[in-house]
């Protein structure tokens, strides 16, 4: 038994030696390199240097971890915690009871300011956001947009303090690319979640009762706080900014379907509200349409608006009158014979009323387009110069 207990001990420190020498040698056994470099990352390069990451003390970490380290090393400061009070009547309308929100934020300049969701702050008396380094300000909104669900507020803190968010590029995401939350889910201030781009071209109705359209899905886990924060790309580059969850309950919790705007949109958005305080839309002049499975059919026209000066026609009140006796009756009837059905426009088909404001917002104010539509049943097409939506 001695003799057995002897080996043991012998067998062990040899072992030791080995392991001792293989580290000496700058070299590792090849089954455990390949635990720690799975195929699945064998791709990923060293710490892109575009993150700018000091790779003092990451000699541990594997190549993923590293990227996961350097996205948060390079974005966290520039992620803000926003809180918002508002006041809403109690049960009877007497009382105002004080509500507390939060949310999260980008930086976007030196000059202060800050992306966030509209819902984030829309009814709200006041504003604080906090930045990294624990400093809170209060803010001002500058502009927001309900239909894309984006507002940008602004602080009055030292440039120094402010580290904006490098902007990316989502015409090429890809399904199944790795992304990167940060937010402030329940305060949790600055708080990394990683997950995969599920699917593209999402829609998710607005605030104002339009479909917002190219939504982002992804599995990354997001939360009630998480609303307005980035997403990011694996080089720490803003690809979108989350907004939404689909949750079974009310509780805002994560269920591993979130949704975010993609930074696309935030690019066309944004400019304009720093500048203008809102989005100046071009508008057509149609007051309302009726969606039908051929079209839409005009049922009235803003008047004096750009359709009704290019020629089109909605529907047309008629007043009769009527003698019973010594008595006079008006009645009033609507003619939608008249009517024009519009089924497309700059050579798209329209069958939505969402495609058909698609079409119309990308243009600007004074542009021109052509409105294709059915008129006692013939083709007609009418060329209708744009205004500005009031």
């Amino acid at each position: 038994m001695s003799r057995t207990f002897f080996m043991c001990i012998l067998s062990g420190v040899f072992g030791a030696l080995v392991t001792i020498g293989l580290t000496r040698n700058g070299t590792q056994p090849r089954a455990l390199a390949q635990e720690r470099q799975p195929r699945a990352f064998a791709d990923i390069q060293p710490l892109p240097r575009i993150l700018k990451v000091n790779d003092t003390g990451l000699e541990e970490f594997t190549p993923e971890e590293r990227v996961n380290i350097a996205v948060y090393d390079k974005t966290n400061r520039s992620v803000v915690n926003i809180t918002t009070h508002s006041a809403r009547p109690d049960a009877f309308f007497i009382f105002e009871v004080p509500t507390k929100g939060s949310g999260s934020g980008s930086v976007l300049d030196k000059r202060g300011h800050i992306l966030t969701n509209y819902h984030v702050i829309a009814g709200s008396r006041s504003r604080h956001v906090t930045l990294w380094d624990g400093n809170t300000y209060e803010a001002g909104i500058v502009g927001q947009d309900p239909q894309n669900d984006i507002a940008v507020l602004k602080i009055d803190a030292p440039p120094e303090t402010l580290f904006p968010v490098t902007h990316g590029d989502s015409a090429r995401l890809r399904v199944g690319q790795r992304v990167f939350a940060i937010g402030n889910p329940f305060g949790l201030e600055r708080t990394l979640t990683v997950g995969i781009i599920s699917s593209l071209n999402r829609t998710l109705p607005s605030q104002n009762g339009r479909t917002m359209s190219s939504i982002i899905q992804l599995d990354a886990a997001l939360n009630s706080g998480n609303s307005g924060g980035p997403l990011l790309d694996s080089r720490g580059r803003l690809i979108g900014m989350n907004t939404a969850i689909a949750s079974p309950s009310r509780t805002g919790e994560n269920t591993g379907i979130g949704f975010a705007i993609p930074i696309a949109t935030v690019t066309r958005v944004v400019p304009q509200l720093i500048e203008h305080g809102r989005v100046i839309r071009a508008d057509i002049g149609i007051a309302k349409v009726f969606e039908t499975q051929n079209g839409l059919l005009i049922a009235a026209l803003t008047r004096g608006g750009p359709a009704e000066r290019a020629g089109l026609r909605g529907f047309r009140i008629l007043r009769t009158q009527r003698r019973e006796g010594p008595f006079v009756y008006e009645e009033w009837r609507v003619d939608r014979s008249r009517a024009d059905l519009i089924v497309g426009v700059d050579g798209k088909p329209v069958r939505t009323v969402d495609a058909l404001l698609d079409i119309v917002e990308s243009k600007k104010p004074g542009q021109e387009v052509i409105v294709t539509a059915i008129r006692e049943k013939r083709e007609v097409r009418f060329a209708v110069t744009l205004g500005t939506e009031e």
